[in-house]
């Protein structure tokens, strides 16, 4: 099952060289199939059928004995695809008996799981995210918020998951962050000493580049004169230096650019230039 989340950083030295394995593994099925969309993603995999059904909170699910893919129905079209992905990496890692048996040997119990799963989303993102194409993008327009957004829409994959994609093989020192307005509760000074609710532009998920050692947590407001702020309700791009606005107040140096689509911003934060507050 897929957990869109997954794509978070873990340590690197225990899995590193499997994650090497199952982006080969995803590169040469990707080459072979004749698209990435759902019909061509399925072809490179012999008499294994693909079925869309409601499943509760399942995302997805693969069943090598019964020759099937099982898709969630009742989520969202990039959710589906990614997750279709990650089972299409299901059969590819129980493919490749010295990666499964690398795995059996260094983990066991719920860590396997874990790893597992793990690597799925890592052969998911290279299916749908190949190197080729993150590479054209920051070519073309940088570690900026522009290139998060370009990524997600001509992948077809939710923010989320291009952002960690896109953190994954930026260089240098980089946040990137994307922003919705969400409902905020707020202390107040009523008699009754309840809350008042509100809504703000807020951070709904960010991740860093290798060299960042920073994030910025769910639900971190952005201050009225931030660049974000005034990107998201322009609906114009900024880019200039300003600050990672820090939930504590602290305000770290930074360039910072933001894309504002379809309601959301997509920001980067790049200390390699950084800028100023």
């Amino acid at each position: 099952m897929s957990d869109q989340a997954a794509g978070l950083p873990e340590p690197q030295g225990e899995t590193a060289s499997a994650k090497r394995r199952m982006r080969e593994l995803a590169a040469a099925y990707a080459a072979r199939v004749p698209s990435l969309d759902a019909h061509g993603l399925m072809d490179g995999l012999d008499g294994v059928q693909l079925r869309f059904m409601p499943m509760g909170q399942r995302d997805g699910a693969y069943d090598p004995e019964h020759h099937v893919i099982l898709i969630n129905s009742q989520v969202r079209p990039e959710r589906q695809r990614f997750t279709l992905a990650h089972e299409i990496s299901h059969a590819l890692l129980l493919g490749d008996d010295d990666l499964l048996s690398d795995l059996h040997d260094s983990f066991e119990g719920e860590r396997l799981e874990q790893v597992i799963e793990t690597l799925c989303n890592v052969g998911a993102a290279a299916l749908l995210m190949p190197d080729a194409l993150i590479a054209e993008l920051l070519e073309r327009f940088g570690a900026t918020g522009r290139a998060l957004a370009e990524l997600s829409r001509r992948a077809d994959v939710s923010a989320s998951t291009a952002l960690y994609a896109l953190a994954e093989r930026t260089p240098g020192a980089v946040l990137y962050a994307v922003c919705t307005r969400s409902r905020l509760e707020t202390e107040t000074d009523d008699e009754d000493g309840g809350a008042a609710s509100g809504t703000a532009l807020t951070v709904r998920v960010s991740g860093g580049s290798a060299g960042m050692k920073y994030t910025l947590r769910p639900g971190t407001p952005i201050p009225a004169d931030h660049p974000v702020q005034a990107a998201f309700e322009s609906n114009l791009p900024l880019t200039g230096p300003s600050y990672v606005p820090f939930r504590s107040g602290r305000k770290m140096p930074a360039e910072v650019d933001a894309f504002p689509v379809r309601g959301r911003v997509m920001v980067s934060f790049d200390l390699n230039g950084r800028g100023g507050t």
